[in-house]
């Protein structure tokens, strides 16, 4: 929850300072945080403070005689910093013609005279009529994380797609055409070039130059360290099968925990829109569905873990032990890989060196608000590349799709070809592929060829998204588990006989080479790439995985 707005009261007489705020807390306590400080610069210094940590000042009210900063002084400064603040000035009889002054100089909306004995005739009344006003205006101050960058740095988008991925919610403020990222630095006491950005201000206020993910998932209170160095089930991978597994697993009381190096929700937390999930007839984005999922697993409490990557597999006996990227280690007797698949990359000059910067795999949540009257580019020709076209549409001038192939029919659901179609400024380019990325410090356009007619032609853009299929990210298990030719889990019938079973029972179905590791989702060999058989696959491998603990 926000804070409360907050009274801001300054006065360098102590005996005054303690009065009136005794009075301020008095009346408004109850809705109102009454914040003090005995000097204009400590009050300045206290207000930006305030400004960083999203919070709103309601009232200023100032001491007008004071050294190094009168009232009015202090009033002018603070008022830049919030322009919606009533401005008090408490003033000496000697003071008025200052405070009448002050009325055009620095906006004063009313002045006080000390003493203001009794209170309720001669300082609540006015105070409450400045309220009231401030109230009809009032704004609330966005409380969350703030970034601020450049629009083009690759840091930054990493960032902000994290903080969008775990649904965190930020703001994004472009260095170059807001103001008020620029007051923000300088309230941060940092230097407005490259020096010090990203700068990502915390909810709390704090401030954190150039931070990693990791410190980012720290500050804004994600786990990324395991409590117990033993679990029963460990799972590694957080998208719809890993979730599945975990929500089934921890709810049949098994000590659960998940791990997953980006964001709960996999690579289908990023789909705009799906559609076809059984149960949702107007469908649900991939964040909503992550949301839901990540809420039912900590309620049974599942502890879930990100960023962080699992890094090794070693058996030893009965126990499955898990390296992870922090150099840790964690224990379990069952063991299930959900670890999805990447985005496959694009090998193509010049994509490498704009990633980030003009070229993003995904991302569509996070860019798309940035695309608002730009003509912009797809590539790819499935379902993530159709549902990315939809949702880049409502922002975009154009969404142009290249497609490899001849059309849309063979790697897309009729559904989205269906609303595709029937989109205006989408426009579906088919046998065109992207063979260069040009610009200079970002994407300024893009070398396309048609291998219809042989034609290469170059298309100016800033935006290239890039929805090309995927691949394992499993090169990390070595030769402790089976994998095909591509990196994929293999499980059940289609293990190798070569590789042995030590077991007297048979392999259960999802279960890999190794008795007590199992595989769920787009991981394992031979799967069905669908939200839906996921979430089926990571449900019914807790039964397996009950049946192998009752015989550890």
């Amino acid at each position: 929850m926000a804070e409360k707005p907050v009274i801001l009261t300054v006065d360098d007489d102590p005996a005054v300072l303690q009065s009136i705020s005794r009075d301020l807390r008095k009346q408004y306590g109850d809705r109102f945080r009454i914040v003090r400080a005995d000097s204009g610069n400590t009050a300045l210094e206290t207000t930006e403070k305030i400004k960083l940590r999203g919070d709103t000042v309601a009232l200023f009210l100032a001491d007008q005689r004071m050294p190094d900063m009168s009232g009015v002084e202090f009033l002018e400064q603070g008022s830049e910093i919030f322009p919606m603040a009533k401005r008090a000035l408490l003033t000496a009889y000697a003071d008025t013609n200052a405070a009448i002054s002050a009325i055009n100089d620095a906006r004063l909306d009313y002045y006080l005279l000390k003493p203001w004995d009794p209170p309720e005739e001669k300082l609540y009344p006015v105070l409450d009529d400045l309220i009231q006003d401030w109230k009809a205006g009032f704004k609330p101050e966005f409380k969350g994380v703030k970034v601020i960058s450049d629009r083009w740095s690759p840091h930054s988008h990493d960032l902000r797609d994290f903080l969008s991925r775990n649904q965190i919610p930020y703001r994004w403020l472009d260095i170059e055409t807001s103001e008020e990222a620029q007051k923000l630095i300088e309230y941060a006491d940092s230097e407005p070039d490259s020096s010090c950005l990203p700068l990502v201000i915390t909810a709390g206020g704090n401030k954190l130059i150039k931070p990693s993910v990791t410190e980012l998932a720290q500050q804004v209170g994600l786990q990324t360290e395991a409590a117990k160095p033993f679990y029963d089930l460990v799972i590694v991978g957080g998208g719809p099968a890993g979730l599945a597994a975990a929500v089934y697993g921890a709810s049949e009381g098994l000590k659960t925990v998940m791990i997953e190096r980006e964001a709960p929700g996999g690579q289908a937390g990023t789909s705009s829109r799906i559609e076809n999930y059984l149960g949702f007839p107007v469908g649900l984005s991939g964040d909503d569905l992550a949301r839901r999922a990540v809420t039912q697993a900590r309620r049974f409490g599942v502890e879930i873990l990100t960023p962080q990557a699992a890094t090794a597999l070693r058996i030893e006996d009965d126990y499955r032990t898990i390296t992870l990227a922090d150099g840790s280690e964690i224990s379990c007797h069952a063991l299930i890989l959900a670890l999805g698949v990447s985005w496959r990359l694009l090998k193509v000059p010049g994509v490498d060196k704009f990633t980030g910067a003009g070229v993003y795999y995904g991302a569509a949540k996070t860019e798309a608000p940035a695309c608002k009257g730009e003509e912009i580019y797809v590539v790819g020709g499935a379902n993530s590349a159709g549902q990315a076209a939809m949702y880049f549409s409502q922002y975009a001038k154009q969404v142009n799709m290249l497609v490899r192939g001849e059309s849309l029919v063979k790697s897309m659901s009729q559904y989205l070809i269906d609303q595709i179609e029937g989109t205006e400024n989408i426009n579906v380019m088919p046998f065109h592929s992207v063979v260069e990325a040009q610009g200079d410090e970002r994407l300024n356009s893009i070398l396309v060829e048609d291998s219809q007619s042989g034609e290469t032609k170059t298309f100016p853009t800033s935006y290239l998204f890039i929805f090309i299929g995927a691949t394992p990210s499993t090169d990390w298990l070595g030769d402790q588990v089976q994998r095909d030719e591509r990196g994929f889990i293999c499980t059940g019938p289609d293990v190798s006989a070569e590789r042995g079973w030590p077991l007297e029972r048979d392999r259960f179905l999802l279960e890999t080479d190794v008795p007590g590791v199992f595989a769920v989702g787009d991981v394992r060999h031979n799967s069905v790439k669908r939200v839906a058989s996921g979430v089926g696959e990571g449900s019914i491998c807790v039964q397996f995985v009950h049946r192998h603990l009752a015989n550890v």
